[in-house]
């Protein structure tokens, strides 16, 4: 059983990837802001084709940033800003795009420019095919974000988008969670 306690008062940057898995960050944002944290979302273009602003803006009471330009919010320089901003940052679903830009310093969407400018504790919870995440350069990539202090929540076995049976499931809501609370409360 989790505590309220243990997230009321934080802020959190959740960073939503275009993946199928996009419609589940819902759920979490919903529960992180009936627990007491205050929530920003950060939008890729591509989350765009899965999830919408009105729907994420209406779960968090914010504004969501879809560009580091935005300024409805914030004056300007919205990744530094919310970098500074944040207790901590998750990025669920993180796509193999965004892990790899990530892990080789590339800084080119609202969601990188945050993570380059962030000094906060960073948890990503991949969702991919299988084959993707199993890829070697995936792998590569996700060890080299941990090496570096960057915190994994690992995709479940289930039914994958594409059909069949695989890694890959974005965890359980209850596993992010329990990562945020670890990580947060540190």
């Amino acid at each position: 059983m989790r505590s309220k306690e243990t997230l009321k008062g934080k802020k959190i940057l959740v960073g939503i990837c275009g993946s199928i898995a996009a419609y589940k960050s819902c759920e979490l944002i919903r529960t992180l802001v009936t627990e007491g944290a205050s929530v920003y979302v950060l939008l890729t273009q591509h989350a765009l084709h899965f999830v919408t602003p009105l729907t994420l803006k209406t779960l968090s009471g914010h504004s969501v940033i879809q560009s580091v330009l935005d300024e409805e919010d914030f004056a300007s320089m919205m990744h530094t800003q919310m970098a500074h901003w944040a207790d901590l940052v998750v990025v669920a679903p993180a796509t193999a795009n965004i892990i790899g830009k990530v892990a080789s310093g590339i800084a080119d969407d609202v969601i990188t420019t945050t993570m380059m400018a962030t000094r906060k504790p960073v948890i990503f919870a991949p969702a991919m095919n299988d084959q993707m995440y199993e890829n070697p350069i995936v792998q590569e990539n996700i060890q080299k974000l941990k090496s570096h202090g960057y915190f994994f929540v690992n995709p479940e076995v289930g039914y994958l988008a594409c059909g069949y049976e695989g890694v890959g499931r974005l965890a359980s809501l209850e596993a992010i969670l329990k990562e945020v609370q670890k990580r947060i409360s540190n």
